[in-house]
Order: C-alpha cells, then sequence, then structure tokens
C-alpha cells in the first residue's frame, strides 16, 4: 500500500537502517543538512510528495517525488528501500496519478531492486556518476572574459544552454537566488556557462557547457576558477560521468579529489 507522508519522526529507524546498507543507501542524503532539505523540506513543499510503501503496517520503501505539473516532469529526490515490490507499487502509483509525465530516477549504481522495475518499464539509462569534492585550493587563473549572467546576454544564455534535465536556461536566469551563473563571452558572443547553486554549506556546479568550436581555449577552467572563487569559503562538490575522461581531468586540476566508485544513475521513464 501507498500512502503520502505526513511526518518522518516515525521512519527515522527505516530511513537509518536503509542508508547503513551501502547496496541500498541513498548516497544524496547522508549528512544532517541534506536530510532536512530532501525530507523535512518535503512536508512543507507544494510541488514534493512524500510516499511511503507499506506491507500491513511495516514501511518497505521511502520516497519523495518533486512533481512540476505544469511541464509534466518528475523527479525522484529520495528513493529507499530493498524490495523490488516497493519499487513496483511505486511505479504503479505513478502509472495512476502521473500518465503522460517524465519520470527521472537518480538512483545507487548498486540497487539491484529498482532495475528490474525501470527494465521493465522500457527507462532509458545513463551512464553511472560518481562524486569529486573539492580539497585544494587552486591556482590563480586569469577570469578575462568571464561575466555573471545580465539581461545583455541572458538570450544567448538560454539558447545555448543543455535541455535535458528539469533546470533549462530560463528556469536558472529566473532562480538566481539559488544559482550563481558565470558566462564566457569572447567577442561579444556567449561562448560558454557555469550554473552553480549557492545556498549549500557545500555547494555544486550544477552545469558547465562550453561551446564545441570554443573548446580548448580554457574557458572551461576559468569558469570552474570563476565559480570557486564566488563560492568561497564554503565546499564544493560536484557529480560527474564516470566515463567522462576530459571533464575528470578537468576538475582533478582544479583541486577535486574522489573516490572512483560510482555513487549514483540516472534513469528515465516516459509514462505512457
Amino acid at each position: 500500500m501507498v500512502r503520502i507522508l505526513t511526518e518522518f519522526d516515525t521512519c527515522q529507524k527505516f530511513i537509518n537502517e536503509i542508508n547503513a546498507d551501502p547496496d541500498f543507501s541513498d548516497l544524496m542524503i547522508q549528512t544532517k543538512e541534506q536530510m532536512e532539505s530532501s525530507l523535512k523540506h518535503a512536508l512543507s513543499s507544494q510541488d514534493q510528495i512524500p510516499l511511503g510503501v507499506f506491507s500491513g503496517s511495516a514501511m518497505t520503501g521511502l520516497f519523495v517525488f518533486l512533481v512540476v505539473k505544469e511541464d509534466r516532469y518528475i523527479e525522484m529526490l529520495v528513493g529507499l528501500s530493498r524490495e523490488p515490490d516497493a519499487y513496483e507499487e511505486i511505479a504503479d502509483w505513478l502509472q495512476t496519478h502521473c500518465s503522460g509525465y517524465q519520470v527521472d530516477f537518480v538512483f545507487n549504481p548498486r540497487n539491484r531492486a529498482i532495475r528490474p522495475m525501470l527494465q521493465k518499464r522500457g527507462a532509458a539509462f545513463f551512464p553511472e556518476q560518481m562524486k569529486m569534492v573539492l580539497t585544494e585550493s587552486t591556482v590563480f587563473i586569469d577570469s578575462a572574459g568571464i561575466e555573471p549572467l545580465s539581461e545583455q546576454y541572458r538570450d544567448q544564455y538560454i539558447a545555448m544552454h543543455s535541455t535535458d534535465g528539469y533546470w533549462t536556461g530560463d528556469k536558472v536566469a529566473n532562480a538566481l537566488d539559488i544559482f550563481h551563473v558565470f558566462l564566457a563571452v569572447d567577442d561579444g558572443s556567449v561562448v560558454g556557462y557555469i550554473d552553480v547553486t549557492r545556498n549549500n554549506e557545500e555547494n555544486e556546479p550544477f552545469d558547465l557547457l562550453v561551446k564545441e568550436d570554443s573548446r580548448r581555449h580554457g574557458w572551461g577552467r576559468k569558469l570552474l576558477a570563476k565559480a570557486i572563487e564566488a563560492n568561497r569559503p564554503k565546499g564544493m562538490m560536484l557529480i560527474v560521468d564516470v566515463d567522462n575522461a576530459p571533464a575528470i581531468a578537468l576538475y582533478r586540476s582544479m583541486g577535486f579529489s574522489y573516490d572512483p566508485e560510482p555513487v549514483n544513475q540516472l534513469a528515465t521513464w516516459m509514462i505512457a
């Protein structure tokens, strides 16, 4: 049975038990800050739905979904369960209540319970990702040509921005209370950008892109250096595909270190 949750206090034992299991833990809610933002915020947010899956009185799954109705988009913010049946039940609930939506599942790559449900429904799987953390101070890098987002370059930024996920260019440009945005500007043209979160103790470069014909000219390093500078004295982390060797090399050269063990994977399900 799937129920909408109104509190998490009675779920804490379940959360701790699943998070203690490296094969099923949600690696993005390990700290107290992550727990606060991912769980407790869901109880008061109008665009998040906290759901529990129960077998009798026993909880078998706990989930939080971001639901953006106007875009018919859903993202799993929290997914905790060891039981394949719990994932099946939550998928059936989504099928019933959210027909026609795109659902993005970000999950622990070791989680063997969720995969059969996603494969059964024809979800598209993306490369595994790993976490990198800024651990060293970067040397001075000339930031000439790097500018904060302004109205002058807004349209160019939005036009070149990635559209793969929820945070498209127009959405980020309207959420500058959440993001710092810096642009690489070459002779009046935007050739790259970086979006980086700004309100956490450990912020994240959320999206970094340089136009193909402007690569190998140092723009990526300049953008990342500017983001690091603007973020001080807070910490910084990022998530990168394990097979993206050029990006990993860039981040390592800028003072990021990593454990090569993947921390998450993305799968996208289009609900018929």
